[in-house]
């Protein structure tokens, strides 16, 4: 199948019955996170495909216009207040056309869990949350909520009650723990419920947290 982001694909071991769509960060790409799946803890034939779709090549501002695979610019430090609204909404409708294309080739959204690492994770929660069919799960790892303002007015109540499972290191020098904590407050205030975990590591991911994600999806799409 030809899906747009020209992803990296591992398929389902035995019948394909779910699918995960897992987005890298920022300079990364699509081989980032292949290496994390076997060690989820998944049964032999879990049936889960995994998609891991590459960013587009982008200036990022941040980093002196260098062009490297972003899913939107970063104009400043401060997240909040200087986004790059049709950056992260382009990335959206591109990953939109992903969940499609799986839905047309047989699997449910019920059984799509979105997941994305820093900015990956950005896209995973505005994606996941302004879907019109709900998705089995989103994972959230080392972000944060953009947009968050508008949020109340575009999310989709398809989605009010799915799975969020976020995480975030205690010494993230990227993305300050206090920005993840906001966000996650931000969830709860409109409705959402987010199962939280923290971590004493910085802006990675570490064996204890891959073995908990690995639980979440086993219990997710069962």
């Amino acid at each position: 199948m030809d899906y747009p982001l020209n992803p990296v694909v591992l398929n389902a071991p035995g019948k394909h019955t779910a699918t995960v769509i897992w987005m890298h960060g920022l300079g990364a790409d699509g081989n980032d996170f292949v290496p994390v799946v076997p060690m989820l803890g998944l049964a032999a034939d879990h049936g889960i495909k995994f998609i891991f779709p590459n960013a587009p090549q982008r200036p990022v501002t941040i980093n002196g216009g260098m062009v490297m695979p972003a899913w939107y610019d970063i104009l400043g430090v401060d997240f909040g207040s200087q986004q790059d609204e049709q950056g992260i909404r382009g990335s959206q409708a591109e990953i939109e056309k992903i969940i499609a294309a799986e839905i047309a080739n047989g699997i449910p959204a019920e059984r799509i869990v979105l997941a994305g690492f820093s900015q990956g994770g950005v896209i995973a929660l505005h994606t996941g949350l302004r879907q019109g069919k709900q998705l089995a799960g989103i994972l959230a790892l080392s972000t944060y909520l953009a947009l968050h303002d508008k949020l109340s007015d575009e999310a989709n109540p398809a989605n009010q009650n799915t799975p969020i499972w976020m995480a975030h290191g205690n010494y993230d020098p990227v993305i300050p723990f206090r920005f993840a904590e906001q966000s996650r407050d931000r969830l709860q205030q409109v409705g959402y419920e987010v199962e939280w975990h923290a971590y004493p590591m910085e802006h990675q991911v570490v064996m204890e947290q891959i073995s908990e994600i690995g639980i979440w999806l086993r219990k997710v799409l069962p």
